[in-house]
């Protein structure tokens, strides 16, 4: 058998673009032969994959799953919205949901060296797989964990995996009433996309560029500055009204805010229900999506 060196790996995959592990386990499987470890790779559909993984991936799904008092939501990319109705690739982004739930993995470089269920191949294998067997740059973007020791997590997918969303609630009562408000407030920022749980979670500089901002809007409007300060006052508590989930009015229900709802149950089940905290993931957001010129580009062709 022939020693495999890591000097062997990395020109296989300099040559092929197939992943670390897909390059180690052809050389092993071929003796060390490099142009038969060339073909296996081909014959398995890896040895493109990396050049498909320089590509823009902006499309994709967001997945919630959800067990009890656990939950687990991810974002896993691709470049169109065609994959993301392709059965595989569900399969593929539900099965690392319920791996990050199953496995709590501390970061995004330990749920990739996870094992993938039920395929003898880790997480990061799985993906250069899905990469090569759809044809598509596929990458899990992130994801987020989140676990009460008492009370209930609930998840909620909009949009066919558009954006999701993890409510924890944590309370000692087993009332099923726990369950449908968590489901409910989960709707809810879905809909309303709070930034914060509640004001103090605001880092300061935020609060204070938006004061600033309010400042000048209102002496340049010609506001007398002896009045400002309350012109200011009124103004960011309505900013904070906007941006944190525990001060938004209630989409079900227009006359309370998310906080009044949460201590209207706590009274009603004589416990005590904290909302512990939200997790909402959109598809795409951040990621500078690229925009294809076709006609420069059939002239760039044709120069």
């Amino acid at each position: 058998m022939a020693n495999i060196t890591a000097k062997m790996v990395a020109e296989l995959r300099a040559k092929t673009g197939a992943g670390m592990m897909d390059c180690k386990k052809a050389l092993t499987e071929t003796d060390g032969d490099m142009e038969q470890a060339i073909d296996l790779l081909r014959k398995k559909g890896l040895s493109a994959a990396a050049k498909k993984a320089g590509r823009v991936a902006a499309e994709g799904l967001v997945a919630a799953v959800s067990d009890a008092n656990r939950c687990a939501v991810v974002e896993v990319n691709a470049e169109t919205d065609f994959v993301a109705k392709n059965d595989a690739f569900k399969g593929f982004v539900n099965g690392v949901a319920q791996t990050a739930l199953d496995e709590a993995p501390a970061n995004l470089e330990a749920l990739l060296a996870l094992p993938f269920p039920e395929t003898g191949r880790t997480v990061a294998e799985e993906q250069t797989h899905q990469i090569a067997t759809i044809g598509e740059n596929i990458s899990i973007r992130r994801f987020e964990r989140t676990e009460v020791s008492a009370g209930v997590v609930a998840s909620y997918v909009h949009g066919n995996g558009k954006i999701g969303v993890s409510v924890a609630l944590a309370t000692a009562s087993t009332d099923e009433g726990v369950s449908t408000l968590a489901r409910q407030i989960a709707m809810h920022v879905a809909a309303a996309n709070p930034q914060y749980l509640t004001r103090e979670q605001i880092p300061a500089a935020i609060v204070d560029k938006e004061k600033e901002i309010m400042r000048a809007k209102a002496l340049d409007s010609g506001k007398p500055e002896k009045i400002v300060d309350k012109i200011i006052e009124g103004q960011i508590n309505k900013f904070f009204g906007e941006v944190c989930l525990l001060e938004q009015v209630y989409v079900i229900d227009t006359d309370k805010k998310v906080s009044q709802v949460v201590q209207s149950l706590a009274k009603e089940l004589a416990c005590d229900v904290q909302l512990a905290g939200f997790v909402r993931y959109q598809l795409g957001e951040g990621i500078e999506k690229r925009e294809d010129d076709f006609a420069a580009e059939v002239a760039s062709m044709t120069n």
